[in-house]
């Protein structure tokens, strides 16, 4: 039974690829949205686990849960650098590392930070050592750039009409382990060189803000603060780095302003205390786990509506199968007449009709299976090739269930075309 239903799909072929394809297209959009939309939950999620807790300015959760964890370049106000003094002495945290953004090296981001927060980010090197000198600099996995390579940072971006920095250039001194996040494709360096590039070393902050894009852009629309800031450039062509200088990651409250700070509490119970009391009118502390849980809702929401319209496509193809299959089955009558003429019993008859058809959508959720696997990948490492995020493409428990019921779809509709073989007589069918 098993050759001829072969054989005869084979003599019908190209409306059994047509048949094919349809199907594999349909599913393939479902399995395209379903992995696509775990891979981002799992990769941002993981891409969050090292950071526990972030404090900034009061503003928007979600924009600093961007700039802060995926470095993503937005106008993020800046906050007291008296916070980052407080959280650095208070008993109940581990660490607090301040981050600075706004410079940018060959297209990486350059973020200012300190030696504790690389450790965590990267508890062992893949070369060299972390930074000792402000002018030393830990790069991530993805910079191309070699030990001892020199890094001359830009204020801003080049097609931004950013200005190169000649106070300083960074040597590269060590490369952190992959870590599957926006940090792999980012430029370390002590956050005190930040400062001093910049201006804001031991003046509290307000010689020079525009240490975040975010300010930069801000004030780039207007005239008189465009003029203060063009004063604030100047003044960073005046400043002298000292590249040798010794590190000093002691901060007071003549500590200047800063975008945010990476805290690393000692407690659940010590997290939960700190982001109430940083939760103010100055002052705002989030879980970025919670900013993406709220995210993912939005993104399920999308999920669903996707998931929706491809399975309203299948619906639809199933149905134009179903009646094309009904109108091949009319077509074959007088081949189905001869088979039940010469004996073959009616169970054969819908055993092979219903095999042909069962086969067609086997050979379709499967080809779907391999085209939507293959997109998702696609997509995964477009977005890993941007921002360095690992998009883990992976199956799960739930998704066999959802196979199960396609293959019980499968077994129901083809049986539907198989009956209508049986409604007519031999004789009658010879005749057709």
């Amino acid at each position: 039974m098993i050759r001829f239903i072969l054989a005869d799909l084979r003599r019908f072929k190209g409306g059994a690829l047509a048949v094919i394809v349809l199907i594999a297209l349909s599913v393939a959009l479902s399995v395209t949205v379903t992995l696509q939309e775990r891979a981002v939950r799992l990769g941002s999620a993981r891409a969050a686990e090292n950071f526990d807790l972030l404090v900034g300015a009061a503003g928007s959760e979600t924009q600093l849960t961007l700039s802060a964890v995926f470095l993503q370049p937005s106008p993020l106000p800046l906050m007291s650098g008296s916070v980052l003094a407080k959280l650095s002495e208070d008993p109940r945290v581990d660490f607090a590392a301040p981050v600075g953004f706004g410079d940018s090296a060959d297209g990486y981001p350059v973020v200012g930070t300190t030696v504790q927060f690389v450790s965590a980010l990267s508890p062992t090197l893949a070369e060299g050592a972390i930074f000792a000198r402000l002018g030393d600099a830990v790069i991530g996995s993805d910079v191309p750039k070699r030990l001892g390579a020199q890094i001359k940072p830009m204020h801003g971006a080049a097609d931004e009409g950013g200005h190169a920095h000649t106070e300083l250039v960074y040597e590269v001194t060590g490369r952190m382990a992959p870590t599957g996040t926006a940090w792999d494709r980012a430029i370390l360096v002590p956050i005190r060189a930040v400062w001093q590039l910049h201006g804001m070393a031991g003046d509290g902050g307000h010689a020079h803000d525009h240490v975040t894009e975010g300010t930069a852009a801000t004030d780039h629309h207007h005239a008189g603060e465009a003029s203060e800031r063009s004063a604030a450039d100047e003044r960073d062509r005046e400043t002298h780095v000292e590249g040798d200088a010794a590190l000093d990651e002691h901060f007071d409250t003549d500590t200047p302003r800063i975008p945010a700070v990476l805290v690393k509490p000692k407690t659940v119970a010590d997290a939960y205390r700190l982001r109430q009391e940083y939760r103010g009118e100055t002052t705002l502390a989030v879980f970025p786990a919670e900013v993406l849980t709220r995210l993912y809702a939005t993104l399920g929401d999308v999920r669903s509506l996707l998931l929706a319209i491809a399975i309203g496509t299948q619906v639809i193809v199933i149905a134009a199968i179903l009646l094309v299959t009904i109108m091949h089955v009319g077509a074959r009558q007088r081949q189905i007449g001869a088979l039940r003429a010469f004996g073959a019993p009616g169970r054969a008859v819908v055993a092979i009709v219903w095999g042909e058809l069962f086969l067609l959508f086997f050979a379709g959720f499967g080809l779907g299976i391999l085209i939507g696997y293959g997109a998702a990948q696609l997509i995964s490492a477009t977005v890993t090739a941007t921002t360095a995020i690992r998009m883990p493409v992976e199956f799960a428990r739930e998704d066999v269930s959802l196979a199960a019921w396609f293959g019980v779809l499968a077994v129901l509709v083809s049986i539907v075309p198989a009956l209508s073989a049986l409604r007519l007589s031999p004789a009658t069918a010879l005749r057709a």
